[in-house]
């Protein structure tokens, strides 16, 4: 009896190749026309894990898979890759990168594979240990990567103190620089410095500091329409209340949280 798994990937594969024959928009994308939207179904997913909202995760998972497979059928197309070669190549990647499950090295847990994996790519021919990470990520994303993979090879902090007093020693450089009335450019300098150090201590308290601050946007929105519907529910209009009236609606809104 055939795995369930493989029937439903070769039944979106059959699909695949259906809807690149016979339909006019799939048969006129590209490699280059699907990245937006890739770039859009990411972030889709990354809501519904947020919210955890696990029918949604499903679902846009599905959606991911389906830009994994049309990539492959068009790469198949211009004679460069295809579904089977692209399978295989991270097959191989991950066997290479988990010597302690496909070979015999020991490690004491997850931390040591993650630093084994960032040795074993620089033995693959990365040059460089931050070259893998992507120019294009968010820039609170891309500080976490760049600390995580510089952790990696055993440049960081070795305790949590350290990178708080460097958080507080950040924010004394902003705040001299603001009070010196230092140029844009220089305050902007050190207010990211700030961020940095920020985003490194999030990642040795165990926090993804993008998650968290989307959480705190999320909760803002709903404190937000809260003002905005006690305004409307009041007769008022939003833009001529006041910021007692305003802090009072988002008062309640905490209260009822």
């Amino acid at each position: 009896m055939l795995d369930k798994r493989l029937v439903a990937f070769k039944q979106l594969l059959d699909i695949m190749d259906d809807l690149r024959e016979k339909c006019p928009w799939d048969r006129q994308q590209t490699l280059e026309s699907l990245r937006h939207l890739t770039i859009e179904e990411t972030y889709e997913l990354a809501d519904a894990i947020l919210d955890n909202d696990l029918r949604e995760i499903n679902n846009e998972l599905g959606d991911l898979m389906l830009h994994i497979v049309f990539y492959a059928k068009i790469g198949s197309e211009l004679g460069a890759f295809d579904i089977t070669s692209v399978l295989e190549t991270i097959s191989k990647k991950l066997i290479s990168r988990h010597p302690h499950v496909y070979g015999d090295v020991n490690v004491s847990g997850a931390e040591q594979v993650k630093e084994n994996w960032e040795k074993i790519k620089l033995k693959e021919g990365k040059k460089k240990v931050l070259s893998g990470v992507p120019r294009t990520l968010p820039a609170m994303i891309k500080a976490y990567r760049i600390q995580d993979k510089a952790r990696g090879v055993g440049f960081d902090w070795e305790n949590t103190g350290q990178v708080w007093a460097k958080v507080l020693e950040e924010m004394g450089e902003l705040q001299t620089e603001i009070n010196n009335g230092s140029d844009h450019e220089r305050i902007e300098e050190e207010f990211g410095d700030l961020m940095f150090a920020l985003i490194n201590y999030a990642r040795f308290i165990q926090v993804n500091p993008e998650n968290a601050l989307e959480r705190t946007n999320k909760k803002f929105i709903k404190r937000f329409a809260y003002i905005e519907d006690g305004a409307k529910n009041t007769g008022k209009e939003l833009s001529k209340m006041n910021l007692k009236e305003m802090d009072g609606f988002w008062n309640e809104a905490k209260s009822s949280e």
